[in-house]
């Protein structure tokens, strides 16, 4: 479990810089840029989708090279390069090139790391090393919300002093990730790794198509932020909102990995996609000042779905793939959300913008209750 500890304590100081400036960045674009919602969803879908799509190479690449850590410490580093960037930007075109390189940093760094935890940990206890995983990360990503309300708070809104700060919890991670260490025989393959469709299960490719459906409807966080602001909230106490999706995710995702040990990784992944429709379909619903409350509670349904989805989702990949191309498959699984992420956000910042914000959450409660369906159908 070394390995584990060492990855989640890299995880948990990289998401410590990245809350302290992501849930920051649709009120920086809109109140101090000018950027509309549409340019909000357009960065925010190509930055994700990029980066997904790399995900796949990247694991290719750690399956045929042999070679995780390395390409784990590139990734991570690309991500505190991508928020100095949103330290200088003056433009939203600065900002965009920040999450792009913010992103591929992600694309680079998550199918290796995500590997090097499945290698490093019985199969009969891969769900509780990858909830445990999670726990660690939202852990940090809850203390980085409280650090980016406290920052915002203390400069008067000035983003950029927040963005400067979250540079140091970023260089804690990438030093603690050169301790990783790395097991060669874990991964060594009887054959090259393959990036075909044909070569997986039958299984994990049913359960990637459902997973697309669903990520149609999956739009970028930062819409439920801005719908939060649209109804009333400041930045800063937006930002509290998004530290309770923090601490009920931290707080649900290692029980939630251990019990999916137990009873199967299907009856948790239906369950969190629920949630997830449930939630959207309840954004779409509220409205003004006077619906305020219910904002609280389903930024809490969101952190359940989150905690029964995520890790368990890779503990899933890992248990239907085969171990000579299990990078690759993780990182494949990646992209395939990846290639929804774009349509997602974009669709969502147009509904938003020519339809009204009700749409757009419709829209995604309806995709997220479809998949759900269709989990139970092919798992």
């Amino acid at each position: 479990m070394f390995n584990v500890i060492i990855l989640g304590l890299t995880s948990f100081f990289t998401d410590i810089a990245s809350e302290m400036v992501y849930p920051l960045i649709p009120f920086f674009l809109t109140s101090t840029l000018g950027a509309s919602p549409a340019v909000l969803g357009l960065i925010e879908g190509i930055a994700e989708s990029v980066a997904s799509i790399l995900k796949v190479f990247s694991g290719y690449v750690s399956d045929k090279f042999r070679n995780r850590k390395v390409l784990a410490i590139t990734g991570y580093f690309s991500s505190a390069l991508g928020k100095f960037l949103l330290y200088v930007a003056n433009s939203w075109g600065v900002v965009f090139a920040g999450r792009i390189v913010d992103r591929l940093g992600k694309g680079i760094r998550t199918a290796p790391r995500d590997a090097l935890i499945a290698d490093s940990t019985d199969p009969a206890k891969r769900g509780t090393a990858f909830g445990l995983h999670r726990a660690m990360d939202t852990t940090g990503a809850a203390i980085g919300v409280l650090l980016a309300f406290f920052f915002l708070t203390r400069y008067s809104g000035e983003y950029s002093r927040v963005f400067l700060w979250s540079l140091v919890p970023a260089a804690l991670g990438i030093c603690l990730l050169f301790l990783v260490r790395e097991k060669k025989t874990a991964i060594a393959s009887v054959k090259p790794p393959s990036l075909k469709w044909k070569v997986l299960p039958r299984k994990l490719q049913l359960f990637m198509i459902v997973a697309f459906i669903f990520t149609l409807g999956n739009s970028s966080n930062t819409f439920l932020i801005l719908r939060a602001g649209d109804i009333g909230f400041t930045p800063a106490t937006a930002v509290l909102l998004y530290l309770v999706y923090n601490i009920v995710y931290g707080a649900v995702s290692y029980p939630a990995g251990r019990l999916s040990d137990r009873i199967g990784r299907k009856r948790l992944l239906v369950a969190g996609y629920v949630f997830y429709g449930l939630v959207y379909l309840g954004f779409a619903s509220v409205s003004g000042p006077s619906h305020a409350w219910a904002l609280w509670v389903l930024f809490g349904i969101y952190g359940l779905y989150s905690g029964f989805t995520d890790g368990i989702e890779k503990a899933l990949v890992s248990d239907l793939a085969p171990a000579e191309v299990r990078a690759t498959a993780i990182g494949l699984h990646a992209t395939v959300l990846g290639i929804g992420l774009f349509p997602a956000s974009f669709i969502a910042g147009e509904l938003w913008q020519h339809l009204g914000p009700s749409a757009a959450f419709y829209f995604g409660g309806g995709m997220g209750i479809v998949a759900a369906i269709g989990l139970l159908v092919v798992l």
